[in-house]
């Protein structure tokens, strides 16, 4: 429930925004025949018209509005940094070089690259300067470690839900004279043909749905998560919001998309793990909106409950969204992976991570910028 989403009257000025620039970043809610097709998933309310959590109305959740402003206008925490964070130059000749063991590139908040089987996946990629229609809220707090236009030749986008911070209008535009195959909950098809992208190219899926691309040694698995859906206001949950599992002969992870803690950690551990890497939201919590996005020692459970062997923290470090210190999600992620006795992998922006060689929770902490004299300091190893 990121704070912006939440205001009635932010609402009202979006919309009247968007009447006025006819705003495509809006998007184009599932209608017709796709709207026919996909209301048939049992996760799909015909009553209410619009997708739901299992046994639960988060529409209907109890919260002050200026109780949630108050804090976010009074608040004192330190929310975005104070100087650029450090980053390492992408080394895509060794990426993309030949391995049998999973490699992946954080590129902060939710947007990753992994190149599994020798295909690169990006998730949830968004290279925009702002996560809003309105360009003036949501910046993020530097450039991408990667353009799009440096990106290598990408052979599959996966979605996780359609909130801006996750789908990104621009970002996909720039993939409409591609050959990328795009991997989506039900009902986000609407946008990404809106935007472009031809009705082929897309593979739209339900919970528990597996894709099985043969000819690339891939599975891909729709699995559920906790959270809700709509880009012209909160709980209109026109499209679904998914969790994934990627699989090859050798390699498996998993991505959290944006979640509650629920059972469906555990099922989905007992169904398809245990899994290599898991891409674990753990950032842009709070007690005010728990049951969407999980707080720290939820996030650490949840890769428990999943069988992973080592947990990628993501959702933090490019965005301010919440209440809480900007470097306070992967602070919080190491104390409760020390008290669960999880391997944490923290790598910096544009880092190359190879999964059988790499950093744990002994890595250089290059987020403590506020807390040392120089950012060249901190490769003199603050930890």
């Amino acid at each position: 429930m990121k704070v912006f989403k939440y205001s009635s009257l932010t609402l009202i000025i979006l919309l009247l925004i968007g009447a006025v620039m006819s705003c495509s970043s809006f998007g184009n809610k599932p209608s017709g025949k796709h709207l026919d097709a996909i209301s048939k998933s049992i996760n799909y309310n015909s009553l209410e018209k619009k997708f739901m959590n299992p046994g639960m109305d988060l529409s209907k959740e109890k919260q002050s509005f200026w109780e949630v402003t108050k804090a976010y206008i009074n608040g004192k925490e330190k929310r975005t940094p104070k100087s650029k964070m450090p980053e390492e130059k992408v080394d895509l000749a060794k990426f993309l070089s030949p391995s049998l063991e999973m490699k992946f590139v954080w590129l902060g908040h939710s947007t990753f690259m992994v190149n599994i089987n020798q295909k690169i996946i990006l998730f949830d990629p968004v290279f925009s300067n702002s996560i809003s229609p309105i360009k003036v809220f949501g910046s993020r707090f530097q450039a991408p470690a990667l353009t799009l236009q440096e990106l290598p030749a990408i052979d599959y986008i996966v979605i996780s839900h359609d909130h801006y911070d996750h789908l990104d209008m621009d970002s996909i535009k720039y993939f409409k004279e591609k050959n990328t195959r795009f991997l989506i909950p039900l009902g986000v098809g609407s946008y990404l043909i809106g935007w472009g992208i031809e009705q082929e190219r897309i593979t739209e899926l339900d919970w528990w749905d597996e894709k099985l691309i043969a000819e690339d040694g891939l599975e891909f698995v729709c699995t559920p998560s906790q959270h809700f859906s709509g880009r012209l206001g909160a709980f209109t949950n026109p499209t679904l919001w998914a969790s994934w599992v990627v699989r090859s002969k050798d390699n498996s992870l998993y991505f959290s998309g944006d979640s509650g803690y629920g059972k469906h950690f555990k099922e989905i551990g007992e169904k398809y793990g245990p899994f290599n890497l898991t891409f674990m939201e753990n950032g842009q919590y709070s007690k005010y909106w728990k049951k969407v996005h999980m707080m720290p020692e939820e996030s650490a459970q949840a890769h428990l409950d999943l069988k992973g062997a080592k947990m990628v923290p993501v959702h933090w470090g490019m965005f301010n969204l919440s209440l809480h210190n900007w470097f306070d999600p992967i602070e919080e992620a190491l104390v409760e992976a020390k008290i669960k006795g999880n391997i944490l992998l923290t790598p910096k922006l544009g880092e190359l991570v190879l999964d059988n060689n790499s950093k744990t929770n002994e890595t250089i902490k290059w987020w403590k910028l506020d807390r040392i004299k120089k950012v060249g300091d901190i490769q003199n190893g603050d930890k």
